[in-house]
């Protein structure tokens, strides 16, 4: 087993030299090259060593070092003096080697999953000196495989679907395993798959892992069984025994195909419905199941059959897949009690592979109508009445009719809805529902007239209906025509007789069935001695037209022509209407040049009654701008005592009273005692203070009493006198009631309201005797003492 490091080199060179002998015409080249590498072979001979590639079973359980064979160096005589140096992948720590011998030996159990080779390296030294007696040299430790690993699936559980219904060998899914063994080292990892649970409905092949039904499309049903649990193995050694097993679960789900068709779990249904149900009102629901699922499931419902094909309609509930029967038309409970109607189910989504002549199911629903009180129905759903507008109060235009449906047929009284006819132009009688008029009518103001009706139920009142009335208001010729434009025109002085001056025509309110046909002619007081003519044209206008030559302006300047109009009709009716026509000079082209003033006018388009209106407003602004001025003027004229301080007729109070004279922390009475003490300037609080023209003169005070008890109406008498003497005072009758008393107040009140006796027991006199300042206050309560005495 051992080889000599120049044998092997011997080796080497024959081999190339078989490579040159095979090329042909370079062989004689080769022999010189092997001739020299024979020479280079014997002068390195000495340095050769012996080596191999070694191989290791992995997974070693003895407890000593595994030996793994032994290196050798042509320089090693056996003398001890060579020392092996080993480096590499696990040098020292897996593998060791014998210094002296050369023994390698690997010092723990190995695993190829783990590594499958080492490569390392060995070099001959002197063990004296340390230097290499030859270079170093690389070899391989390869691991042999054992069977020591289970083969494993990449998911620990699979998921799958197939169709129910599927043949024989249908496509499921497929499994696949992994062995971390060495493949090519006999069988450690060759896989075989088979099925350990699932059949028989389902089978694996062993070499690809492809999983397929092993039943027929009757027995894989899913509305019988819809899920499986497949468990499939994996074993390496091909299958063989003793190999290593590996397992995993597949979950197999049947998906639902449309193999089942709808069934009404009722053969017969039977609803109720109100006569007055509203059109498109459910009336019920009717349920038919599908053993299939989602789409599958679904279904359409149709009325086939029966005798409410027309009033009664049928859909699909989207969510639940039932069907709702709805109404279509209104009921009659009085006309039809019930209805039968004959409903089929079919799936939506058929599938053709299981198509038969069972896929449609029928069912029979029966609807009982219930009789409700209901309103009372018109005749008609509106009405249209016709009156002359001439005719009398009270004439019966039209009448509206309306009747109880129910069987017990209640007797219905009318009414006009007010709302539409708030003038109460119309009536109806209650019992017969005959319209009549309230007040007369002009076709003129209002053409139709649109009420509502109500008919009630005498015994319900609840039960009101509502109909629409449209009354037209016939016209009659109860109009005469009228002129229309401007009745004022001129002519010329030089005009010549039979000349056109003006086209006039005329209007009528009335609206006549073939139209309006005027006719024009002079009245009778312009026809004697005329001056002009009227010339009816035949399409509701005529020509005014001068029956002689020449027009004194001076003479007469002015020309009044009376035409009548005449509307043809039945009763006719006729009009008579001024024209002014006004005499003017005119330049020869017969354009107007100069008029007297009344023509002027005119013929600036200003009529009388317009400047009547024109000079109205101008009255009305100058109205308004003096009542301006007067409310301005008056508004600087106000008071000087504008607020509620002012003190004409005013009774000042002063609510807070105190001690009395004793109540020297309240008020100070010394200023009653001492008025000379106050300040000439102190301003009145009576009015409102205002600068005067003239300086008051010095006011005259005479000294107050000092007595303690000293009266107040020597103080009142003195104000009196300063007030007199004072020219700027105004004239202000001003009551000032000092309401201040205490305990042992000596003074009374002055206050007329604290007094307990009547008015009628005071003496007013001496308000003359206070000047003239107080003569009219004096007037005032002499004089009510008269009225009370008298």
């Amino acid at each position: 087993q051992f080889l000599s490091f120049s044998y092997y080199r011997y080796c080497v060179a024959r081999c190339v030299n078989a490579v040159a002998l095979s090329r042909g015409p370079v062989r004689r080249k080769t022999k010189e090259i092997e001739g020299r590498q024979d020479k280079e072979l014997l002068r390195r001979s000495k340095r050769g060593w012996m080596w191999k590639q070694f191989f290791v079973q992995e997974e070693y359980t003895g407890t000593e070092n595994l030996y793994i064979g032994k290196l050798h160096s042509d320089m090693d005589k056996g003398d001890g003096t060579v020392m092996y140096v080993l480096t590499g992948e696990g040098a020292g720590t897996i593998f060791v080697i014998d210094a002296n011998s050369g023994d390698l030996h690997a010092t723990r159990s190995l695993d190829r999953e783990e590594k499958p080779f080492y490569a390392l390296r060995v070099q001959a030294v002197n063990k004296k000196t340390g230097l290499p007696l030859d270079p170093e040299t690389e070899f391989i430790v390869k691991l042999h495989d054992i069977n020591d690993n289970e083969p494993k699936f990449d998911k620990e559980v699979y998921t799958a679907s197939v169709p129910e219904r599927s043949h024989i060998g249908t496509y499921v899914t497929q499994v696949t395993a992994q062995d971390a063994d060495d493949e090519m080292f006999g069988y450690n990892a060759k896989l075989a798959y088979s099925i350990s649970q699932g059949h028989p409905y389902f089978s694996v092949e062993p070499n690809t892992g492809i999983i397929r039904t092993a039943l027929g499309p009757s027995d894989m049903d899913r509305e019988q069984r819809e899920h499986y649990q497949v468990v499939i193995e994996a074993k390496d050694m091909a299958g063989q025994k003793g190999g290593l097993t590996g397992s995993t679960t597949v979950n197999i789900s049947l998906t639902d195909v449309n193999d089942n068709p709808p069934r009404f779990t009722q053969s017969i249904y039977q609803f109720s419905v109100p006569e007055l149900t509203k059109v498109g009102t459910s009336v019920g629901r009717i349920r038919a199941v599908d053993a299939d699922v989602g789409r599958n499931a679904e279904m359409d419902y149709t009325v086939v059959g029966g005798d409410g094909l027309d009033v009664f309609d049928i859909s699909t509930d989207k969510n639940t897949q039932e069907g709702i029967l709805s109404l279509k038309k209104p009921l009659d409970y009085e006309k039809k009690k019930s209805y039968t109607l004959q409903i089929q189910v079919q799936n939506t989504h058929p599938d053709p592979r299981f198509l038969s002549l069972d896929a449609k199911d029928m069912t029979t629903v029966r609807v009982s109508v219930e009789d409700v009180d209901e309103p009372p129905q018109f005749e008609k759903i509106s009405y249209i009445l016709e009156v002359k507008e001439d005719a009398a109060v009270g004439t019966v235009i039209g009448s509206v009719s309306a009747v109880d449906p129910d069987i017990l047929h209640s007797p219905v009284k009318y009414s006009i809805d007010r709302h539409t006819d708030v003038d109460r132009i119309f009536g109806v009688y209650a019992g017969n529902g005959s319209i009549f008029l309230q007040r007369p009518l002009d076709r003129e103001e209002l053409t139709w007239h649109n009420i509502s009706m109500f008919a009630t139920e005498f015994n319900n009142p609840q039960q009101t209906s509502r109909v629409p009335v449209y009354i037209r208001v016939l016209d009659v010729n109860d109009n005469p025509p009228m002129l229309t434009s401007f009745h004022e025109f001129f002519v010329c002085e030089n005009a010549k007789a039979g000349q056109k001056i003006q086209t006039i025509s005329a209007v009528d309110p009335d609206d006549p069935v073939g139209g309006h046909h005027f006719l024009f002619f002079l009245a009778p007081e312009s026809s004697v001695r005329a001056n002009f003519s009227v010339r009816d044209n035949g399409d509701n206008t005529a020509g005014i037209f001068t029956r002689r030559t020449g027009y004194g302006r001076m003479h007469k300047s002015t020309h009044l022509v009376s035409v009548v109009i005449s509307d043809g009709q039945f009763p006719m009716q006729s009009s008579t209407g001024t024209l002014t026509i006004r005499v003017c000079t005119c330049n020869r082209d017969g354009n107007m040049e100069m008029c007297n003033a009344e023509a002027l006018t005119s013929s600036a388009g200003l009529s009388t009654g317009a400047l009547v209106a024109i000079l109205l407003c101008i009255l009305i602004l100058l109205l308004i701008v003096v009542l301006f001025a007067a409310l301005k003027r008056q508004k600087k004229k106000e008071p000087l005592i504008i607020s509620k301080e002012d003190v004409r007729d005013n009774v000042v109070s002063y609510n807070d009273e105190g001690g009395g004279e004793e109540d020297t922390q309240a008020f100070d009475m010394g200023a009653l005692r001492h008025p000379e003490v106050m300040e000439e300037s102190k301003l009145r609080r009576d009015i409102l203070p205002s600068e005067s023209l003239y300086p008051p003169p010095p006011l005259r005070r005479t000294k107050a009493p000092s007595r303690e008890n000293a009266d107040v109406r020597d103080f009142i008498n003195q104000r009196v006198q300063e007030n007199e003497g004072n020219p700027t005072a105004p004239p202000y009758d001003s009551l000032a009631t000092y309401a201040y008393e205490g305990n042992g107040s000596v003074a009374e009140s002055l206050s007329s309201l604290g007094s307990m006796s009547s008015e009628g027991d005071q003496d007013y006199n001496y308000l003359s005797e206070w000047g003239p300042r107080f003569r009219k206050l004096a007037d005032m309560y002499r004089g009510e003492d008269s009225d009370w005495d008298s």
